[in-house]
């Protein structure tokens, strides 16, 4: 296997770490970014030597710059981009602020963008692939998550759009949308709820398969993506959601007595 030098943003817990873990013990060269400088050292520590650290938001275009430069400094190049750092805050239309919403849109959408923008140029040179770890809620809508849902919606046009310019110089561009995953992130969000053991039960059986995904799960769908076996997919955003977006809602159970 050829060994790859990939960044990963988001790296310190939940996909991005998984992301991390499973390109470590495939040999790969790390670049790990994550704005939680003490967690992005604590999983550093579990991945061996190949590894180099950048702590910041993705929000900040110079953060991101100094990701790629410090992972070109050591590897001397960059073939591949999971992107996964993202934030989750909750209210409508009238609830959410316009702080809020700029917080929101800013790490979810723009530092997506900002990634990509400071990775490409080196992507560009080696022929690599980028994977934006996006949401089932970019192609459907949580009640209550407003600017969640319409950052994770433009994350998928961002998909679409890089893929058809990079195309021609060799660069894929691919997404995933996850369903519920058992991360920090949905942790918090199920401990905000008066009943949090009632709500861990509705996450799960909101999924067809009776439960969420473990982070390692997602993970293995974006090394496939970032690898050379899916050579030629672009534009594409994957769901892997555990059947959430098949099921029809409110349709029966069981077959009606005397029906087809």
């Amino acid at each position: 296997m050829t060994t790859k030098t990939i960044l990963i943003t988001g790296a310190a817990m939940g996909i991005g770490r998984a992301v991390a873990e499973l390109h470590a013990a495939r040999g790969h060269n790390l670049i790990l970014m994550d704005v939680d400088g003490g967690a992005l050292q604590r999983t550093a520590a579990t991945l061996g030597d190949n590894v180099v650290v950048s702590v910041g938001s993705v929000a900040d275009p110079e953060a991101s710059e100094r990701a790629v430069a410090a992972g070109l400094a050591r590897f001397g190049g960059l073939d591949g981009l999971s992107h996964n750092a993202g934030i989750q805050r909750y209210g409508d239309v009238v609830d959410t602020s316009l702080a809020l919403w700029n917080e929101v849109m800013a790490v979810n959408l723009t530092g997506a963008f900002l990634v990509t923008k400071a990775a490409m140029p080196a992507l560009r040179a080696s022929r690599g692939a980028i994977v934006l770890t996006a949401s089932i809620q970019g192609m459907a809508a949580q009640k209550g998550a407003l600017a969640y849902v319409a950052a994770k919606h433009g994350m998928l046009g961002l998909v679409a759009g890089m893929a058809m310019d990079e195309a021609e110089r060799g660069v894929r561009i691919n997404g995933v949308a996850p369903g519920s995953v058992d991360t920090p992130m949905l942790r918090d969000a199920i401990a905000l709820d008066p009943d949090p053991a009632a709500l861990e039960k509705v996450v799960d059986d909101m999924h067809p398969l009776g439960r969420r995904a473990r982070p390692e799960e997602i993970a293995a769908v974006i090394a496939f993506l970032l690898s050379d076996e899916a050579s030629f997919m672009t534009g594409e955003t994957v769901r892997v959601d555990g059947g959430v977006l098949s099921r029809i809602g409110g349709a029966p159970k069981a077959k009606p007595e005397g029906g087809a």
